[in-house]
Formats: C-alpha cells, structure tokens, sequence
C-alpha cells in the first residue's frame, strides 16, 4: 500500500504514555486506592534515555520500586495498564497507600517554577499596543476617512522607552499601552517614526508604567536554524501569546510598509495580526528582532519575518545622535550585474576585477557630483564588490552590497573605489536619503490639493495610487503613472508629479468631466515643477485664460475671471472648507 504523504516540519512525535488530566469518576477501586492515585500516579518506564523536556507539565519522577505501581483508572483498554491493575488488585489498598506515601516522601522535590524561569525571556516586558487610527483621505484630500481602532505589541526598551512597528501606529490619533497582568492603559507619546524601517518609538509619561519592568536587551544577529521565540498578543485573544521556531533564512528583505529593502530574518514560527511590533528572543532571553510581517501564499506555510536587531540599533542610535528619525542612506544609483564575460571585457575590466555597472544616477543625489553612468564600482569602504552585487557577510553567507549602505547614517561619508575608462578612482562621497519623484509616504503631513473652476490638483504618491485603485494598484493604475513611479527620477529636491485627481461638475467645466489622474504638463506654457508653484502661478494670473497642457496632448482652457468667481460656488456646493491645502499657503 503506498505510504501516506506527510506535511513538512518536525518528524511526528513517537507517542508516549503519559497521565491523563480529565480524571474520570472510580466506580471499582476503593477509597484508598483513589487517594494513591491523586498523590502521585506513576508513569510506565520505558527501556530509552529519557529526552530533555521543553515547556509544559513537570516531569513525573519514577519510582524506582515499580511492582507496586498503581493506577487508579479500571477498565483501561491499555495492555500495560491492565497488568499495573493486577499488581493493584493482589494487594492491600491501606499498604498501598503507605507505601505510596513513603515514596513521595522520599522523591527528590520537582524543580521550582522561579527557577525554571531564569533561561525563559522575560514576558513583562511586552505590552500591548492600542492606537487609534485617521488616516487621511487621499481621493478628497481636504478631509479625513473614519477613525479606527487596532491592536499591535511592543516592548520596553532602556530609557524608558518602547519600541513597536510604525505601521502600528500610522496615522495615529491616540496610542495607549497595556502592560501584562495589568488592567490599566497608559496613553503614550510617539517619539518617532521609522517608515523605511517599520519601527516607531513611544514613551509614557506616568512613572507608574515603569514600576517592577526590566527592560529588554538586546542580542547578537543569530545564525540559520537558531532558536527564536516571538512573543506578542495576536489576534484571538488578550492575554500573551508565544510561538516558537527557528531562523530559516538571513537576507535583504522587500520591507512591504516602508518599500525598501535592509536586512531581514525569516523564520518558520507563526505571525498573525497583532503581533507586529512584538519582541523575537533567542534561547538566551534577549532579544534579536521585532516582528513585522508574513508570507501569505498559498504554496507557503509559517513563513515570517523579523527585523534584526542591526537595523533596530541602527533606528535607536539615529534617534539619539539627532533628536529625530532621519532615515536609512541609500547609494542613489541603480546599477548592472557584471556577470556576462564579454560585457566584462567590452567594459575594460582585467580579470581579477569584479564589481557592478553604473546605470544610472540619482541627479538629487550627492553621488551625481561623482559618479557617472557605465562606471564599475569595485568596493565600498573598502569591501570588495562580486560581480553578482554581493559582499562576504558571515562564514559560508553573501548578502547584497546594499547592507554596507544601510549600517551609515545620514550624512556620514563613504569611500567609493570605481573603474572609469580602465583608470581606477576613489571618491569620498557624503550620503543622503532617497528624494522620490513618488514617495512611498508622506510621513503623517495631511495631502496637498488644490481646487480652480472644479479642477481638484494634487500630487502622485504611493499612497494615492494605493486609495485610487486598491492594493494592486501596481497593476490597475495608468501605465504612464506607474512608469513614472517605478523608473522616474526627481531633477530636483521639489519636485512633484502633479496630476488633474477628479473634476467637480459644473457649468463651467462642461466637457471635462471625464478627466481623472492626468499628469499636469504646464500652465500657460510654464512648466509646472510642483503643486505650490502650480497654484502661485493659476491665483497670481493676469492673462485673459487659463491654459492648462496635460498629458496624451490633452488640453483644458478656462476664462480666469469666470473660472476663479465659479471656484466660490463649487467649494460651498461641495462643503469644501478651503480651495488649497494649508501647506500651500505659506
């Protein structure tokens, strides 16, 4: 007969005997018997080596005596425990019993509770995460959707301090936390944000909330197939939950909420909703990562990730060294594999030279002044760079040159050795955040937009594209748009893609209705660099018409005079408390 396929993951465990905790009612044994059993019920020994026992019920110890083991339970449909019921049944139940209690007496006391504690991770640190969200409305970005509440973990850190992850606290109106074993929340302070990181920081003002807590420490990266435990308060329940597994893969990882990519663990325990933001202990009771997100797939099962701790003591020290939160420095290029041999020889390289190609460079970047396209970049710092973009990382282990990047800070400076024209060169280039030409956030600021003659103008962020057509946004938005977003570069610090969002009907935008998510080009042959540049120009405009060019030849014509006194009517027809943004009118 063909065997059954097994699911992947531990091997089954082989079944033991073992006491039962569901004490079924005695209708045979007498009184004494019952009394022995409740004492103490023996387990059956087996010819093996006993294993190292994990979490649970404490090991029972084993008589060494074991003729006179007895089990309280008649009728048992198990062959080793009709045999302990003869024994029992030969026997006088009053000898029984004292004997029973000699032997009690005589067992070496069970390990106490506050001693097997000592190599668990302290738990009192995590608390409990309660925010309530307002996000803002991007399709009307002149007011706000509905609040919300979540829950989410996080942990105390030195400094009176608690670290959780910034998705858990986006937008948030409120954040209050809860400590284990408490009935009270504490309304916290949000001290920053890391959106590429996902990790935000909090603190609480009331000394009662840092009464009988340690903090957690932190430890080292662990290696592949350490033991982690993740602990937090998931979904389904309020009190602390604790899953456990190992760490099955260390790599740069797509973080989904900040879209960047730093280093990352993947493990195999479980992360639900709820426990983002929880702490990731090794077998040693410190902490080596922040829970964040999930695999969700279908051909996948417990697939998790974790921020590691490099990335969150790279957060903790931008936090101390500036006050503020001041981002993850990228390289502003985007570069070329130089595996292909010929493309190697085309390009000048000796063969003891690796490295990456140059394909482009960021022109708001501070690398603009140095670098240029086609050149080879063969070290960072002094580390050697594969053809493949990789750097040593551990024994055995690679990982992406953009680990190097990530470990500085903003404005520390790099040094940069490239191959130009088969000259080498070194550069010492200053680093700087990634500027957008579509940023992934708009860091908590509330949406820009402006309102002429029923035109609602705003400007493209990820953000939007997400509000406009959903989570698959990437496939469901203008393709002129998403090309923008994913290979568009920003000429300048200020610039913004600045799009006709939606037209309020009315008389005097007859037959433009139907345009939605144009990108501006120019106004009155002006080019239009960003939305406050945009509005100065259409309130300050003396000319007989308002011309704007739009994308795919598109053009919208409006009489000033009449478009900006209709603009009065449109905004109290659709209680728009205000024709632009705040933001725009300093």
């Amino acid at each position: 007969m063909e065997q059954s396929k097994r699911k992947r993951g531990r091997k089954r465990k082989k079944p033991v005997a073992e006491t039962m905790d569901l004490q079924k009612p005695n209708t045979g044994a007498s009184s004494a018997s019952a009394s022995a059993s409740a004492l103490g019920e023996a387990e059956v020994p087996e010819e093996r080596p006993s294993p190292q026992r994990g979490r649970g019920r404490p090991r029972k110890v084993q008589r060494q005596d074991t003729s006179k083991e007895v089990v309280a339970e008649k009728g048992s449909s198990s062959p080793l425990r009709r045999e302990s019921q003869v024994v029992a049944s030969n026997g006088d139940s009053s000898d029984l019993l004292t004997h029973n209690l000699a032997m009690v007496a005589m067992e070496p006391p069970a390990p106490r509770w506050d001693q097997v504690v000592k190599v668990v991770p302290s738990r009192d640190a995590v608390v409990k995460v309660f925010c309530v969200h307002t996000e803002p409305n991007f399709s009307l970005p002149w007011q706000r959707k509905r609040q919300y509440s979540s829950s989410s973990s996080g942990f105390i850190i030195s400094g009176r301090r608690v670290l959780t992850n910034a998705h858990s606290v986006e937008h948030y109106t409120q954040v209050k936390l809860k400590k284990r074993g408490s009935d009270t929340k504490y309304v916290a302070t949000v001290l920053a944000i890391g959106t590429e990181c996902d990790i935000a920081m909090l603190t609480v003002s009331d000394d009662e909330f840092w009464e009988g807590v340690s903090p957690v420490e932190f430890g080292s990266l662990p290696a592949l197939q350490d033991a982690v435990t993740v602990v937090g308060y998931p979904i389904g329940g309020d009190t602390i939950s604790v899953t456990s597994g190992v760490v099955s893969r260390i790599e740069i990882l797509s973080y989904v909420h900040g879209t960047t990519e730093l280093l990352g663990l993947q493990i195999d325990a479980a992360i639900n909703s709820g426990n983002s933001g929880g702490p990731a202990f090794n077998d040693k009771g410190k902490c080596v990562g922040i829970a964040f997100q999930s695999l969700k797939h279908d051909d996948v099962e417990n697939i998790g990730y974790v921020i590691p701790t490099p990335v969150i003591l790279h957060f903790i020290n931008d936090y101390e060294k500036s006050g503020e939160y001041t981002g993850f420095p990228i390289l502003g290029i985007e570069w070329q594999k130089m595996e292909n041999p010929d493309l190697r020889k085309a390009i000048g390289m000796s063969p003891n030279q690796k490295g990456v190609r140059v394909r482009r460079v960021e022109p708001t970047a501070p690398e603009s002044d140095f670098l240029k396209p086609s050149d080879i970049i063969l070290s960072f710092d002094g580390v050697d760079i594969a053809n493949d973009g990789t750097v040593p990382f551990r024994h055995g282990e690679r990982i992406g040159f953009s680990y190097l990047v990530s470990q500085k800070y903003t404005g520390e400076n790099a040094v940069v050795k490239v191959l130009r024209e088969k000259r080498v060169y070194e550069f010492n280039i200053k680093l700087a955040t990634h500027k957008r030409l579509v940023p992934a956030h708009i860091r908590g600021k509330p949406p820009s937009y402006y309102i002429i003659a029923g035109f609602v103008f705003t400007t493209i962020s990820v953000p939007y594209l997400r509000s406009e057509y959903g989570k698959d946004y990437e496939y469901d938005a203008p393709v002129k748009l998403l090309d923008k977003h994913l290979h568009a570069m920003a000429q300048s610090h200020d610039e913004q893609l600045v799009v006709v969002s939606q037209v309020l009907v009315a008389d005097i935008n007859i037959g433009y209705e139907d345009i939605v998510n144009n990108q501006v080009l120019s106004f009155n042959g002006q080019p239009v660099k960003n939305l406050k540049t945009l509005a100065s120009m259409v309130e300050n405009c003396d000319e007989e018409f308002l011309q704007f060019d739009l994308e795919y030849q598109q053009i919208v014509v409006l009489k000033t005079e009449t478009a900006k006194a209709a603009t009065k009517d449109i905004l109290l027809t659709h209680c728009i408390p205000s024709a632009m943004s705040d933001d725009l009118k300093t």
